[in-house]
């Protein structure tokens, strides 16, 4: 077996190590099943209980929900914010999200071909983005970052599928989860203090009703022409 074949196998090993201990954490464990049952406001009170703990979990929770969006990202982004405060949490946020990206990008590129298109499946649009993203990778990666075309992991995984350069891929996703990572964590932070930060809460629920409007009309044009 070649060195290579080694790497990935290892790799393979490892993945598959840390979703079953995953899916014992959070069906099978008490505290798993308690935190996967919880709104954000439970959530951050039941991680900041456990403690250091806690935070590496929060921490985790933004890196795997880049594969497995089953939880909302501004619900993991508020449990964050909560346990840091805002300054720290944004940067969690934004570090563990793009590290998420990178991995789901490398992912997609060189081991899990069959499983990234089968999720794919779900999209039709990707094939028309993806071509896009070939083309003018970095153009269409920040794009796809700064409006919600295609949720996030779609990109990352369409990305990696692609022969677009990774360092394309780096650079649009580290200037284009820069904004909208910061936008979610202000939400979840105002969320928490609704009372004392409302009018601030309107106004930044307004720029992302604004962007999920914008990426419609992107995905309308970038949707196949029937005839």
């Amino acid at each position: 077996m070649s060195a290579l074949k080694s790497k990935r196998t290892g790799l393979l090993i490892c993945i598959f190590i840390v979703l079953v201990g995953l899916l014992y954490f959070f069906f099978f464990n008490p505290v798993g099943i308690k935190l996967a049952h919880s709104n954000m406001r439970q959530l951050s009170g039941h991680l900041r209980d456990i403690g250091w703990p806690g935070k590496i979990i929060g921490m985790s929770l933004i890196f795997f929900q880049t594969f497995f969006p089953f939880i909302p990202f501004v619900l993991v982004a508020g449990t964050n914010v909560a346990i840091f405060g805002i300054k720290m949490g944004f940067l969690v946020n934004y570090v563990m999200s793009c590290l998420g990206a990178v991995a789901s990008f490398y992912f997609a590129r060189y081991y899990g071909h069959a499983w990234v298109e089968k999720k794919l499946e779900r999209f039709p649009i990707v094939t028309q983005f993806s071509k896009r993203m070939e083309r003018h990778g970095f153009f269409y990666v920040l794009i796809g970052r700064l409006i919600p075309i295609l949720p996030s992991s779609a990109i990352n995984f369409s990305a990696g599928l692609t022969r677009m350069k990774f360092r394309h891929f780096l650079w649009g996703t580290l200037l284009g989860k820069l904004p909208i990572v910061f936008l979610e964590s202000m939400i979840a932070h105002d969320l928490f203090h609704f009372q004392r930060y409302k009018g601030r809460l309107l106004l930044l629920l307004g720029i992302l009703v604004l962007l999920v409007f914008l990426g419609n009309s992107v995905k309308r044009a970038l949707a196949p022409k029937t005839k």
